[in-house]
């Protein structure tokens, strides 16, 4: 069957929503991974509505928080305490067919690129690390991660390589260990699968008056798929449609479908 799955960091998911909505409603993902929920998970807004009667997450009070939204059965099928600190950053859920989705969200480190002077960059760095050591032990099968990394690990992932090195999100240290992480767990990145070159970003700052015009993006939202799955990925994209769209999140959504 087709599968066509969507990840989007959406930024407060009561906020936003109206957004949401109109995402399912125009775009029709079979499932939706929305990341930095914030919200505790009996205040999640409910989807049924707009056909996504499924729903697995973990939640935190204006903090965090992941949600994956389903038309199509799923059932919760755990998480992993990368860190040990409680925070709602991992769900996974099972589709009938025995896939299981990861939707991870990474911390974003802070603005300081030096463990020894910021707690939230070392916090990412051995957040990374860790997750390394989950997929050396529990090599993936049947599997697809998705979700804001918080790094753009290749040089055409953000407007400039040369500017961006000592600034989070692309410093080498960082971007080595996420590229270390995929390497263990034998993870494809299929978006990159499909479109190989150029730039390609996926988050825009709040900050930057003109983002489109400017366009110093980075690509922080990513799809990946075990290595025995890969190649059923047939399709992936990023949209940049939704930066446009009305209080919009700072991250776009990315697709990919799967003939599984």
């Amino acid at each position: 069957m087709a599968l066509t799955i969507a990840t989007w960091n959406i930024n407060s998911v009561r906020l936003r929503a109206d957004l949401v909505t109109r995402l399912l409603a125009e775009r029709g993902p079979d499932v939706l991974c929305l990341q930095e929920c914030k919200s505790p998970v009996e205040k999640l807004p409910d989807f049924a509505e707009a056909g996504y009667r499924w729903c697995v997450a973990r939640g935190q009070k204006g903090y965090n928080g992941v949600a994956i939204l389903s038309r199509l059965p799923i059932e919760d099928a755990g998480q992993v305490e990368v860190c040990s600190r409680g925070d709602a950053r991992h769900v996974a859920a099972r589709l009938e067919n025995g896939v299981v989705v990861h939707n991870l969200y990474v911390p974003a480190g802070g603005d300081v690129p030096d463990p020894d002077l910021n707690p939230k960059f070392a916090h990412k760095l051995d957040f990374v690390a860790r997750m390394q050591d989950w997929f050396r032990a529990n090599t993936p099968r049947r599997s697809i991660l998705v979700g804001d990394l918080n790094i753009a690990p290749r040089e055409d992932d953000v407007w400039s390589h040369r500017q961006l090195l000592k600034v989070v999100s692309h410093t080498p240290v960082e971007t080595e260990a996420l590229l270390d992480a995929q390497g263990v767990g034998g993870w494809t990145d299929v978006t990159r699968t499909h479109h190989p070159e150029g730039p390609l970003f996926s988050w825009w700052s709040y900050r930057s008056p003109n983002w489109e015009k400017a366009d110093r993006g980075r690509r922080l939202d990513h799809v990946w798929a075990s290595s025995d799955i890969a190649a059923a990925a047939v399709e992936s994209h990023v949209l940049k449609d939704a930066r446009r769209w009305e209080r919009p999140s700072d991250h776009v959504p990315v697709f990919a479908t799967f003939d599984l």
